[in-house]
């Protein structure tokens, strides 16, 4: 029987940045092999346009994507849950592998400056992809 896939949940606070990019470089690279999700504890009305752009350089279309209210069901269905600066609204359950990725927050800036986030947070989706797919 096959092993069943671990699931990763991406959460910051509008679900409109950070864990859109991180979900959308997991998808691509780990092909089928993992869940991905992500959500917000106060989710935005759209993706920020500058992420949306970001991404569209690196062959990523996001323009579709709507921001998702991050659930308790969301959390315990996921294997390992990464926070991006959502602080105590988080919710916690016994069992989870949770790390915190400390991010600048892509809210309000231009494409340069959401550049270097999208590229440190592809960086850490490849180390995060090593571990959970060695």
């Amino acid at each position: 029987m096959a092993e069943p896939k671990p699931s990763v949940l991406f959460v910051c606070v509008h679900n409109a940045g950070r864990s859109q990019m991180a979900a959308a470089f997991l998808t691509r690279l780990a092909q089928g092999r993992i869940d991905v999700r992500s959500a917000g504890s106060s989710p935005a009305e759209t993706i920020n346009p500058a992420v949306v752009l970001a991404m569209a350089e690196r062959d990523i279309d996001l323009h579709a994507e709507v921001p998702k209210m991050l659930t308790a069901e969301a959390v315990q269905a996921s294997d390992v849950v990464i926070t991006m600066g959502c602080g105590d609204t988080c919710p916690v359950f016994p069992g989870k592998s949770y790390l915190d990725w400390s991010l600048d927050d892509p809210a309000g800036q231009g494409v340069d400056a959401v550049r270097p986030i999208r590229d440190e947070i592809e960086r850490r989706v490849r180390a995060l992809l090593d571990q959970l797919l060695p």
